[in-house]
Protein backbone atom coordinates (compact mmCIF):
# COMPACT_ATOMS: atom_id res chain seq x y z
CA UNK A 1 0.00 0.00 0.00
CA UNK A 2 2.76 2.57 1.17
CA UNK A 3 4.46 1.90 -2.50
CA UNK A 4 1.25 2.16 -4.65
CA UNK A 5 1.41 -1.83 -5.24
CA UNK A 6 -2.08 -2.22 -4.10
CA UNK A 7 -5.03 -0.19 -3.97
CA UNK A 8 -7.49 -1.16 -1.28
CA UNK A 9 -10.62 -0.44 -1.00
CA UNK A 10 -13.05 -1.96 1.91
CA UNK A 11 -16.25 -1.20 3.09
CA UNK A 12 -17.89 -1.82 6.55
CA UNK A 13 -20.84 -1.56 9.02
CA UNK A 14 -18.41 -2.15 11.90
CA UNK A 15 -16.26 0.94 13.67
CA UNK A 16 -12.94 0.07 11.73
CA UNK A 17 -10.85 1.87 15.37
CA UNK A 18 -12.07 -1.45 16.10
CA UNK A 19 -11.85 -3.99 13.72
CA UNK A 20 -9.23 -2.89 11.07
CA UNK A 21 -5.51 -3.30 12.74
CA UNK A 22 -3.65 0.69 13.07
CA UNK A 23 -0.88 -0.33 10.74
CA UNK A 24 -3.35 -0.40 8.17
CA UNK A 25 -5.96 2.24 9.08
CA UNK A 26 -2.94 4.60 9.45
CA UNK A 27 -2.37 3.85 5.68
CA UNK A 28 -6.04 4.36 4.61
CA UNK A 29 -8.37 7.22 4.00
CA UNK A 30 -11.51 7.02 5.93
CA UNK A 31 -14.69 8.31 4.73
CA UNK A 32 -17.95 7.36 7.06
CA UNK A 33 -21.30 7.08 5.56
CA UNK A 34 -23.97 8.21 7.54
CA UNK A 35 -27.35 6.76 7.46
CA UNK A 36 -29.85 8.70 5.26
CA UNK A 37 -32.05 11.46 5.99
CA UNK A 38 -35.92 10.98 5.66
CA UNK A 39 -36.64 13.13 2.44
CA UNK A 40 -33.72 10.79 0.89
CA UNK A 41 -35.14 8.09 1.86
CA UNK A 42 -38.77 9.36 0.36
CA UNK A 43 -37.58 10.22 -2.85
CA UNK A 44 -35.99 6.79 -3.01
CA UNK A 45 -39.16 5.06 -2.64
CA UNK A 46 -41.31 7.28 -4.58
CA UNK A 47 -38.27 6.25 -7.31
CA UNK A 48 -38.78 2.99 -6.99
CA UNK A 49 -41.68 2.80 -7.62
CA UNK A 50 -42.29 4.65 -10.31
CA UNK A 51 -39.15 3.24 -12.31
CA UNK A 52 -38.30 -0.05 -11.15
CA UNK A 53 -39.32 -2.44 -14.25
CA UNK A 54 -40.96 -4.80 -11.75
CA UNK A 55 -43.16 -2.22 -9.35
CA UNK A 56 -44.42 -0.40 -12.51
CA UNK A 57 -46.30 -3.60 -13.50
CA UNK A 58 -48.24 -3.08 -9.57
CA UNK A 59 -50.44 -0.68 -7.98
CA UNK A 60 -49.10 0.91 -5.33
CA UNK A 61 -50.49 2.96 -2.49
CA UNK A 62 -47.87 4.51 -0.49
CA UNK A 63 -50.14 5.42 2.29
CA UNK A 64 -47.81 5.45 5.17
CA UNK A 65 -44.00 5.32 5.61
CA UNK A 66 -43.37 6.09 9.62
CA UNK A 67 -42.46 2.09 10.13
CA UNK A 68 -40.35 1.64 6.50
CA UNK A 69 -38.24 4.55 7.65
CA UNK A 70 -37.83 3.04 11.13
CA UNK A 71 -37.21 -0.82 9.96
CA UNK A 72 -34.94 0.76 7.18
CA UNK A 73 -33.00 2.49 10.17
CA UNK A 74 -31.50 4.88 7.29
CA UNK A 75 -30.11 1.78 5.04
CA UNK A 76 -31.20 2.41 1.63
CA UNK A 77 -30.65 -0.87 0.57
CA UNK A 78 -33.22 -2.26 3.90
CA UNK A 79 -35.60 -0.02 2.41
CA UNK A 80 -35.90 -1.12 -1.04
CA UNK A 81 -35.82 -4.75 0.67
CA UNK A 82 -38.66 -3.96 2.70
CA UNK A 83 -40.40 -2.30 -0.33
CA UNK A 84 -40.06 -5.44 -2.25
CA UNK A 85 -41.00 -7.77 0.43
CA UNK A 86 -44.38 -5.95 1.17
CA UNK A 87 -45.64 -5.87 -2.38
CA UNK A 88 -44.56 -9.33 -3.44
CA UNK A 89 -46.49 -10.78 -0.33
CA UNK A 90 -49.52 -9.15 -2.00
CA UNK A 91 -51.76 -10.83 -4.53
CA UNK A 92 -51.82 -9.94 -8.08
CA UNK A 93 -53.69 -7.54 -9.87
CA UNK A 94 -54.78 -6.35 -5.87
CA UNK A 95 -53.52 -3.04 -5.02
CA UNK A 96 -50.78 -2.41 -2.53
CA UNK A 97 -51.99 -0.39 -0.19
CA UNK A 98 -48.85 -0.07 1.96
CA UNK A 99 -49.61 0.84 6.04
CA UNK A 100 -47.97 1.02 8.99
CA UNK A 101 -49.79 -2.16 10.10
CA UNK A 102 -49.14 -3.71 6.73
CA UNK A 103 -45.22 -3.78 7.68
CA UNK A 104 -44.68 -4.57 10.44
CA UNK A 105 -47.31 -7.88 10.02
CA UNK A 106 -45.20 -8.60 7.21
CA UNK A 107 -41.60 -8.19 8.85
CA UNK A 108 -42.15 -9.22 12.53
CA UNK A 109 -38.80 -8.31 13.93
CA UNK A 110 -37.03 -5.65 16.04
CA UNK A 111 -36.43 -2.81 13.69
CA UNK A 112 -33.70 -1.68 16.39
CA UNK A 113 -30.22 -1.13 15.01
CA UNK A 114 -27.99 -2.56 18.43
CA UNK A 115 -24.98 -4.44 17.77
CA UNK A 116 -23.64 -5.85 21.82
CA UNK A 117 -20.47 -6.04 20.76
CA UNK A 118 -19.83 -3.20 18.42
CA UNK A 119 -19.75 0.88 18.03
CA UNK A 120 -23.79 1.38 18.95
CA UNK A 121 -23.37 -1.10 22.28
CA UNK A 122 -20.71 1.89 23.33
CA UNK A 123 -22.33 4.83 22.09
CA UNK A 124 -26.07 3.78 23.76
CA UNK A 125 -24.31 2.73 27.07
CA UNK A 126 -22.18 6.14 27.01
CA UNK A 127 -25.57 8.35 26.22
CA UNK A 128 -27.22 6.48 29.37
CA UNK A 129 -24.28 7.00 31.64
CA UNK A 130 -24.01 10.96 30.36
CA UNK A 131 -28.28 11.14 30.91
CA UNK A 132 -28.29 9.91 34.44
CA UNK A 133 -24.91 12.05 35.40
CA UNK A 134 -26.59 15.02 33.83
CA UNK A 135 -29.74 14.62 36.25
CA UNK A 136 -31.99 14.13 32.93
CA UNK A 137 -34.64 10.83 33.82
CA UNK A 138 -36.82 10.64 30.84
CA UNK A 139 -33.74 10.57 28.60
CA UNK A 140 -31.95 7.39 30.89
CA UNK A 141 -35.69 5.70 30.61
CA UNK A 142 -35.29 6.60 26.96
CA UNK A 143 -31.42 4.68 26.28
CA UNK A 144 -32.51 2.35 28.64
CA UNK A 145 -35.44 0.93 26.66
CA UNK A 146 -33.03 0.91 23.67
CA UNK A 147 -30.94 -1.14 25.46
CA UNK A 148 -33.55 -4.09 26.75
CA UNK A 149 -35.20 -3.72 23.11
CA UNK A 150 -31.66 -4.64 21.50
CA UNK A 151 -31.40 -7.17 23.63
CA UNK A 152 -28.54 -6.08 25.78
CA UNK A 153 -27.76 -8.29 28.85
CA UNK A 154 -29.61 -6.75 31.59
CA UNK A 155 -26.58 -7.85 34.11
CA UNK A 156 -24.45 -4.99 31.99
CA UNK A 157 -26.73 -2.27 32.42
CA UNK A 158 -27.03 -2.61 36.25
CA UNK A 159 -23.53 -3.19 36.63
CA UNK A 160 -23.02 0.04 34.91
CA UNK A 161 -25.45 1.73 37.13
CA UNK A 162 -23.19 0.70 40.18
CA UNK A 163 -20.40 2.28 38.80
CA UNK A 164 -22.41 5.80 38.27
CA UNK A 165 -23.85 5.60 41.70
CA UNK A 166 -20.11 5.53 43.08
CA UNK A 167 -18.56 7.85 40.34
CA UNK A 168 -21.36 10.59 39.46
CA UNK A 169 -23.29 10.30 42.69
CA UNK A 170 -21.14 9.03 45.07
CA UNK A 171 -21.14 11.19 48.61
CA UNK A 172 -23.80 13.09 47.62
CA UNK A 173 -26.57 10.43 48.29
CA UNK A 174 -24.43 6.69 49.25
CA UNK A 175 -28.03 5.30 49.45
CA UNK A 176 -27.73 5.69 45.55
CA UNK A 177 -24.74 2.81 45.60
CA UNK A 178 -27.07 0.94 48.13
CA UNK A 179 -29.67 0.63 45.61
CA UNK A 180 -27.78 -0.18 42.54
CA UNK A 181 -26.17 -3.20 44.54
CA UNK A 182 -29.89 -4.04 45.39
CA UNK A 183 -30.97 -3.56 42.02
CA UNK A 184 -27.95 -5.70 40.41
CA UNK A 185 -29.13 -8.46 43.01
CA UNK A 186 -32.85 -8.17 42.04
CA UNK A 187 -32.38 -8.51 38.39
CA UNK A 188 -29.75 -11.85 38.50
CA UNK A 189 -32.70 -13.13 40.98
CA UNK A 190 -36.01 -12.24 38.84
CA UNK A 191 -34.31 -13.00 35.52
CA UNK A 192 -36.93 -11.18 32.56
CA UNK A 193 -38.83 -9.89 31.50
CA UNK A 194 -39.55 -7.91 35.14
CA UNK A 195 -35.77 -7.17 35.49
CA UNK A 196 -36.32 -4.06 33.43
CA UNK A 197 -38.74 -2.77 36.89
CA UNK A 198 -36.24 -2.43 39.44
CA UNK A 199 -33.69 -1.75 36.60
CA UNK A 200 -36.12 1.68 35.49
CA UNK A 201 -36.17 2.51 39.23
CA UNK A 202 -32.59 2.71 39.60
CA UNK A 203 -32.24 4.72 36.37
CA UNK A 204 -34.55 7.18 37.54
CA UNK A 205 -33.70 7.10 41.10
CA UNK A 206 -29.60 7.93 39.67
CA UNK A 207 -30.79 10.44 37.77
CA UNK A 208 -32.50 12.30 40.07
CA UNK A 209 -30.07 12.08 42.92
CA UNK A 210 -27.84 15.17 43.29
CA UNK A 211 -24.44 14.53 41.81
CA UNK A 212 -20.65 14.61 43.40
CA UNK A 213 -17.65 13.06 42.11
CA UNK A 214 -15.47 13.87 45.30
CA UNK A 215 -14.54 10.16 46.25
CA UNK A 216 -13.71 9.73 42.51
CA UNK A 217 -11.38 12.29 42.12
CA UNK A 218 -10.10 11.72 45.21
CA UNK A 219 -8.69 8.32 44.10
CA UNK A 220 -7.51 9.54 41.21
CA UNK A 221 -5.30 12.25 43.23
CA UNK A 222 -4.38 9.62 45.58
CA UNK A 223 -2.98 7.50 42.63
CA UNK A 224 -1.38 9.88 40.89
CA UNK A 225 0.48 10.79 44.14
CA UNK A 226 1.70 7.05 44.99
CA UNK A 227 2.76 6.71 41.09
CA UNK A 228 4.67 9.90 41.77
CA UNK A 229 6.22 9.48 45.18
CA UNK A 230 6.73 5.97 45.03
CA UNK A 231 7.15 3.54 48.53
CA UNK A 232 6.84 6.05 51.11
CA UNK A 233 7.54 4.35 54.50
CA UNK A 234 4.53 3.89 56.94
CA UNK A 235 4.95 6.31 60.07
CA UNK A 236 6.25 3.77 62.67
CA UNK A 237 3.01 5.15 65.34
CA UNK A 238 0.90 3.46 62.43
CA UNK A 239 2.35 -0.08 62.20
CA UNK A 240 1.22 -2.97 64.47
CA UNK A 241 4.16 -4.58 67.09
CA UNK A 242 2.97 -8.13 67.09
CA UNK A 243 6.62 -9.14 68.57
CA UNK A 244 8.76 -7.92 70.91
CA UNK A 245 11.05 -6.92 68.49
CA UNK A 246 8.91 -4.91 66.52
CA UNK A 247 7.71 -2.85 70.01
CA UNK A 248 11.56 -2.40 70.52
CA UNK A 249 12.32 -0.78 67.17
CA UNK A 250 9.52 1.60 68.17
CA UNK A 251 6.26 0.25 66.35
CA UNK A 252 3.34 1.35 67.45
CA UNK A 253 4.90 3.65 69.81
CA UNK A 254 3.01 6.87 70.21
CA UNK A 255 -0.43 5.61 68.44
CA UNK A 256 -3.62 7.25 69.87
CA UNK A 257 -6.51 5.10 69.90
CA UNK A 258 -9.18 7.28 68.76
CA UNK A 259 -11.98 6.05 70.99
CA UNK A 260 -10.28 6.65 73.97
CA UNK A 261 -10.95 10.44 73.48
CA UNK A 262 -13.62 12.92 73.59
CA UNK A 263 -15.71 12.62 70.41
CA UNK A 264 -13.85 9.58 69.44
CA UNK A 265 -10.84 11.42 67.58
CA UNK A 266 -7.64 12.96 68.59
CA UNK A 267 -5.63 14.60 66.01
CA UNK A 268 -2.20 12.72 64.88
CA UNK A 269 -0.43 11.78 61.56
CA UNK A 270 -2.10 9.26 59.38
CA UNK A 271 -0.15 10.08 56.12
CA UNK A 272 3.75 9.44 55.23
CA UNK A 273 6.09 12.07 56.91
CA UNK A 274 7.33 13.44 53.53
CA UNK A 275 3.29 13.91 52.46
CA UNK A 276 1.59 14.92 55.55
CA UNK A 277 0.31 18.02 54.21
CA UNK A 278 -0.98 16.53 50.77
CA UNK A 279 -4.93 17.46 50.26
CA UNK A 280 -6.82 14.83 48.23
CA UNK A 281 -10.38 14.55 49.01
CA UNK A 282 -12.01 17.94 48.09
CA UNK A 283 -15.56 18.28 49.32
CA UNK A 284 -18.45 19.84 47.09
CA UNK A 285 -21.93 21.57 47.36
CA UNK A 286 -24.41 18.73 48.53
CA UNK A 287 -26.16 19.34 52.06
CA UNK A 288 -24.65 15.44 52.01
CA UNK A 289 -21.37 16.32 51.60
CA UNK A 290 -21.53 19.19 53.30
CA UNK A 291 -21.87 17.32 56.89
CA UNK A 292 -18.97 15.44 55.99
CA UNK A 293 -16.89 18.62 55.06
CA UNK A 294 -18.14 20.50 58.31
CA UNK A 295 -17.08 17.59 60.38
CA UNK A 296 -13.40 17.51 59.07
CA UNK A 297 -13.02 21.22 59.73
CA UNK A 298 -14.08 20.81 62.98
CA UNK A 299 -11.87 17.73 63.71
CA UNK A 300 -9.14 19.16 61.35
CA UNK A 301 -9.29 22.74 61.52
CA UNK A 302 -6.68 24.82 59.19
CA UNK A 303 -5.51 21.22 57.42
CA UNK A 304 -9.66 21.39 55.91
CA UNK A 305 -9.90 25.18 55.48
CA UNK A 306 -6.76 25.67 53.57
CA UNK A 307 -7.45 26.05 49.82
CA UNK A 308 -11.17 25.00 50.39
CA UNK A 309 -14.19 26.45 48.21
CA UNK A 310 -14.91 29.48 50.36
CA UNK A 311 -18.98 28.84 50.31
CA UNK A 312 -17.74 25.48 52.02
CA UNK A 313 -15.81 26.74 54.64
CA UNK A 314 -18.95 29.06 55.78
CA UNK A 315 -21.48 26.08 55.10
CA UNK A 316 -24.35 26.44 52.57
Amino acid sequence: MEKGIVNLIGATTENPSFEVIRPLLSRCQLYVLKPLEKDDLLQLLHRAIANDVELQKRSINLKETGAMLRYSGGDARKLLNILELVVEAANEGETVEITDELVENRLQQNPLAYDKDGEMHYDIISAFIKSIRGSDPDAALYWMARMIEGGEDPQFIARRMVISASEDIGLANPNALLLANATFDAVMKIGWPEGRIPLAECAVYLACSPKSNSSYMGIGRALDLVRKTGNQPVPLHLRNAPTKLMADLGYSDGYKYAHDYPGNFVRQQFLPDSLQNERLWEAQHTPSEEKLYQRMLQCWGDRFSQGADPALKGGM
